[in-house]
């Protein structure tokens, strides 16, 4: 291994890497996230939690794609006081715990954060954006609930709370939510969640390939890389330095990482990648980052953050 530094820090949580676990894959149960805790990822980033559990959406609601994956898991969870009750034991991983929270009102999200924000989780991030909840609207595509839900959730304790954002599209959507986020203190946001409702057939059956909201379903891994880039530098370029970016989105490999933070990437997660490698994606990902930084001649990530060159 080269001497580049991959440490980072978000909301001041010091980060040994750049490269994480993403809400989603294999961290739902105890089990699951003690091997992500003894795992190279920089943390311990728990599955999105509702007020009570959830079996989640039926089956088939997973399928692989050559280049990623399409899902509907409906957020199948243990609720949300089965993740405080863990805290004391993924802590003794001696890295940051990230807890994930998915309430269906404001009032779910200030019930939740508020118990998390007594205990001893280092970051809370809150989903707006899981798009296969059937009858229910992303929050991050209404702007007026969103607003309503960040005044709330925001005046509940000092531990950073960070969004995780759906993926925009159009520029005007993301100045108009990032002029949102700059009222509240919101410390990090997360781009991008899958993208939602999207359809895979298959023509030898005619079905669709998932059985959930008649096989509608979110869209990751490589295919939706592009748009992840482009939600990261979109925000980079309209957030202040003061709210950080983890971006989100077909992370396979080390240029991959480097591409996120040349967009301007604090930090980075895996999703789909995990899902089909398992645990030792996390340090394969990070030594390819760190020679490909290393062969350009950088010592380190804020020599290349954010530092997209114009062509």
């Amino acid at each position: 291994m080269n001497n580049v530094d991959l440490s980072t820090q978000i909301a001041g949580v010091a980060l040994d890497s750049y490269i994480m676990n993403a809400s989603g894959p294999k961290c739902t149960n105890l089990e699951e996230l003690t091997v992500i805790g003894e795992s190279n990822s920089a943390a311990i980033m728990t599955k999105s939690c509702t007020i009570a559990p959830r079996e989640g959406n039926p089956l088939p609601r997973y399928q692989d794609l050559p280049l990623g994956s399409i899902q509907s898991m409906g957020l199948p969870n243990l609720g949300y006081k089965a993740y405080l009750e863990m805290i004391p034991a993924l802590k003794q991983h001696g890295k940051p715990v990230v807890v994930s929270i998915s309430g269906f009102s404001v009032e779910d999200n200030i019930e939740m954060v508020s118990a998390f924000q007594q205990s001893d989780v280092d970051l809370i991030e809150v989903n707006f954006s899981c798009p296969n909840i059937v009858g229910k609207a992303q929050v991050a595509y209404d702007f007026e609930q969103t607003e309503k839900s960040l005044a709330a959730i925001t005046a509940l304790g000092d531990k950073p709370i960070g969004i995780k954002l759906a993926p925009y599209f159009d520029m005007s959507h993301f100045i108009a939510m990032a002029n949102i986020l700059k009222r509240y203190p919101v410390k990090f946001i997360t781009c991008i969640n899958s993208i939602g409702n999207t359809l895979v057939i298959d023509p030898i059956t005619e079905q669709p390939i998932i059985k959930p909201k008649g096989g509608f379903g979110g869209l990751c891994g490589e295919y939706i890389k592009p748009i992840g880039l482009a939600n990261v530098r979109a925000f980079r370029q309209l957030l202040d330095d003061d709210i950080q970016i983890i971006g989100v989105g077909g992370i396979s490999n080390g240029v991959d990482a480097f591409e996120y933070l040349l967009a301007g990437a604090d930090a980075v997660q895996v999703a789909t990648c995990f899902e089909k490698q398992g645990p030792n994606c996390f340090q394969r990902i990070e030594a390819e980052l760190a020679l490909f930084m290393a062969n350009k001649g950088y010592d380190c990530l804020a020599d290349a953050k954010g530092r997209l060159k114009p062509l």
